[in-house]
């Protein structure tokens, strides 16, 4: 039903300088596998398939690694190396890429605004590739969201219960709880002071939008930071129509962080010794 995800990944990802320089955040590696690997991953396992990715300038290698490297594929042909690759070649002949550009850091909603013309007339996920998710014990967030969205039919923002003194690096909503874990959002604000914020329910990395999304973001006007927020949209969209919250099972590492991508890092290193 959902066949599209949206990558936003044309950010300078400025917390992990020198790194980032010249290399996305979006290709740091946790153990052997780029973060936005793991993104493509969850949505293939979701059901999407057309992969749909926002670059910025000196975001190439992003283009690169959902390629086929001939000399690489020679080098290593036939040696013990080259199981190393079934990975990333899965999901080159499963997914179709596209790209396009952000000119300008705009804020989320224009990442997502300039997404329109990958995207079309059609409902679609957006994944935040810096917010790695997994959950062992079952579906991944995208395909426990999906199935949220073939109930509801409305867009569905992923949420997770945050300190209170950390509320103000998040979107937080409100609402009212219809069904275990699942609100009907009355409240959207972005990055609240915690005295401010209507809940302490944060909004995480992952979304199913209705493609009505993107008229609802053109009339949105810069927001918190000057930029255009998707929360301000949401509360638009919640206001004509619904939007649910859906609280996910399994667990979120912040890799936007240095203490995110070390914790993430350490779990899937012991998850890999159990194997």
């Amino acid at each position: 039903m959902i066949k599209r995800c949206l990558f936003p990944a044309a950010g300078y990802g400025t917390r992990f300088l020198p790194a980032t320089k010249a290399m996305p955040k979006e290709m740091l590696p946790v153990m052997a596998k780029p973060l936005i690997q793991y993104g493509v991953e969850e949505a293939v396992e979701a059901g999407m398939d057309i992969m749909a990715i926002i670059t910025g300038r000196g975001k190439r290698a992003i283009e690169d690694h959902f390629d086929i490297s001939y000399e690489l594929e020679h080098q290593i042909k036939g040696s013990s190396k080259e199981h190393l690759l079934d990975d990333i070649r899965e999901l080159i002949n499963k997914c179709t890429f596209t790209y396009t550009r952000q000119i300008e850091m705009k804020g989320l909603g224009d990442a997502i605004y300039k997404g329109r013309v990958l995207i079309g007339n059609e409902p679609f996920a957006v994944l935040l590739a810096d917010d790695l998710c997994t959950n062992t014990e079952g579906d991944g967030v995208l395909a426990q969201m999906v199935k949220v969205y073939e109930k509801y039919r409305c867009s569905i923002v992923a949420v997770q219960e945050v300190p209170m003194d950390q509320v103000n690096k998040y979107g937080v909503i409100s609402g009212k709880e219809i069904d275990s874990g699942l609100y009907m959002v009355d409240t959207m604000v972005e990055k609240p002071e915690p005295e401010e914020a209507p809940s302490n329910l944060a909004i995480i990395g992952r979304y199913i939008l209705t493609p009505d999304i993107f008229e609802l973001i053109e009339q949105t006007e810069p927001g918190k930071g000057g930029e255009i927020q998707i929360t301000d949209a949401l509360m638009a969209q919640a206001k004509k129509g619904m939007v649910m919250a859906y609280k996910f099972k399994g667990r979120r590492f912040d890799c936007g962080s240095i203490d995110g991508f070390v914790e993430a890092t350490n779990y899937f290193y012991e998850k890999s010794k159990e194997k």
